[in-house]
């Protein structure tokens, strides 16, 4: 979901001449204790921090000074505390600074965890980075590169543990029904469903998704499975009151612009946060550059991130980190061939043709966990198909033998693909490589996902992985071409790895 809009400022916001007096006191009493609580508690992680960051600097002082850890030029001198006290007050002024600057304190449930950690961590740098060039132009009487060292360790491992307490807290909270926000939906085409998905499918967000509100459907007598149709798009008033409604995710076609600034001022009188959901034209504005000649905008589409110098860094990464796992999950692998083997008839690998970049076709191996006949038995299955779009996903897939079930639970299946990593036809953060067949049935805006190397894992795996939907899954892989970066690379592999532990999404 997108950051939170506000309509224009020349948009009226009519209030019915029937509605009482006590109405309008309320919504204001209610938005002013809103605004407090959210007031409150970034005025609570903000002195968190101020305590956390000066007893982080007090930590490293007492780890430098008092169980002299690192002999500096041989040996220890001693300084009291009070020679720090600027440089305290520099660090402590720098580091809030950056923090509010990137967005720490605003608080918003989509952020995780690990990117609360990157802006601690790139914040801590950049402060301890200024004491640094402190230290060397004006050459105070005491110095120490570990007194540093350990401030900038400290301060990271502190602030980064209370945030994830608190995220614990609020996670726990949520279990038992408290914080919870009710959401509303407008719109029922593809990006709407997408979004009720993701708000069903991740309950740690805090949002319990009450239904929708679409014409279409209304009209029809539609149902959505467990999404529950509220009314039409002019009932949106009344679907907010009557189902106590805390935010509104508009998903409706940027041709519907007129209706979704009335939808806007709805939500403005309801008092109602609300968040708009670009459509897939939309979604496609970030490939696009606008360069002027003699003030005459001219609009192009601009080169993927993926090329170039980060082409090359992001090949590089995939040849060390390939190279190292294959290295150090040898000897588990040794155990699973062992285990398949002995488990059922037939080879231990078995080779898969998949597509690549351009629709060239290249071979990856797989461990095997299905019986022989799996290939032959598949058309028996393609009704029981749960995935949906032209991919083959099953559950309970008789086909899977006994060890199978549970080399797939942990992916270890995939292990062997590290190889086709290292020699250049997967990367280790990518859309998913498809089956040629597969890629046989996509419509054209799906041929999109093939511009780039496909990986090992990606923003689809971490998302949900075989629980997504196909459409759902290629537009994760757009975003992911289009919005490149090794930050988010590097973010995806951590988030991998729980994602493989709690075996979510893998059958």
């Amino acid at each position: 979901m997108s950051a939170q809009i506000r309509p224009p400022a020349y948009l009226p916001l009519p209030v019915p001449a029937d509605e009482p007096a006590s109405s309008d006191e309320r919504r204001r009493a209610a938005r002013r204790n809103s605004a407090l609580r959210r007031l409150g508690a970034r005025l609570a992680f903000f002195c968190a921090d101020l305590l956390l960051i000066n007893f982080g600097f007090l930590l490293a002082f007492w780890l430098r000074y008092e169980l002299r850890l690192w002999p500096e030029q041989g040996e220890f001198f001693d300084a009291p505390f009070s020679a720090y006290y600027l440089a305290e007050a520099l660090l402590v002024t720098v580091l809030v600074g950056v923090f509010a600057q990137r967005g720490l304190y605003r608080l918003r449930r989509t952020m995780q965890w690990l990117d609360e950690v990157g802006i601690i961590a790139a914040g801590t740098t950049v402060a301890v980075s200024s004491l640094v060039m402190v230290f060397y132009l004006f050459r105070p009487g005491v110095t120490s590169r570990a007194m540093l060292f350990y401030a900038w360790i400290s301060i990271i491992v502190l602030l980064s543990a209370y945030r994830l307490a608190v995220r614990s807290v609020v996670a726990h909270r949520r279990r038992r029904g408290i914080g919870l926000s009710r959401v509303l939906v407008v719109g029922a085409g593809r990006m709407g469903k997408m979004v009720m998905q993701q708000i069903a499918g991740r309950p740690g967000l805090g949002y319990v998704l009450a239904g929708f509100c679409d014409d279409v459907a209304w009209r029809q007598q539609a149902v959505f499975g467990r999404f529950s149709c509220l009314g039409s798009v002019d009932n949106l008033e009344a679907a907010i009151a009557e189902h106590r409604i805390d935010e509104v995710v508009i998903a409706l076609p940027s041709s519907e612009h007129q209706r979704i600034l009335e939808i806007v001022t709805h939500c403005e009188r309801s008092d109602v946060e609300f968040r708009l959901v670009p459509d897939t034209f939309d979604m496609t504005l970030g490939t696009i550059e606008i360069d002027h000649i003699a003030g005459i905008p001219l609009i192009g589409l601009r080169e993927t991130p993926l090329n170039g110098f980060n082409q090359a860094l992001k090949r590089t990464i995939d040849i060390v980190v390939a190279s190292i796992a294959l290295l150090v999950l040898a000897p588990v692998m040794l155990v699973v061939a062992v285990a398949v083997k002995l488990d059922s008839p037939g080879p231990v690998y078995f080779p898969q043709e998949r597509v690549g970049p351009g629709g060239r076709v290249f071979r990856i191996y797989k461990v095997r966990s299905m019986y022989r006949d799996a290939d032959q038995r598949l058309q028996e299955l393609v009704d029981r198909n749960e995935a949906g779009g032209p991919i083959f996903k099953m559950k309970d897939d008789p086909r899977r033998t006994r060890v199978g079930r549970l080399v797939r639970r942990l992916s270890l299946d995939e292990v062997p693909q590290l190889w086709n990593v290292l020699v250049g036809d997967m990367s280790l953060v990518g859309p998913r490589p498809p089956i040629p067949h597969e890629v046989e049935k996509y419509d054209e805006w799906h041929k999109r996902r093939l511009e780039v190397t496909p990986g090992l894992t990606g923003l689809w795996q971490v998302s949900g992985r075989s629980d997504l939907p196909f459409d759902e899954m290629v537009m994760l892989d757009l975003y992911y071409i289009e919005n490149w970066s090794l930050g988010q690379d590097i973010k995806i592999i951590l988030q991998t790895i729980p994602a493989v532990l709690s075996m979510r999404g893998a059958y």
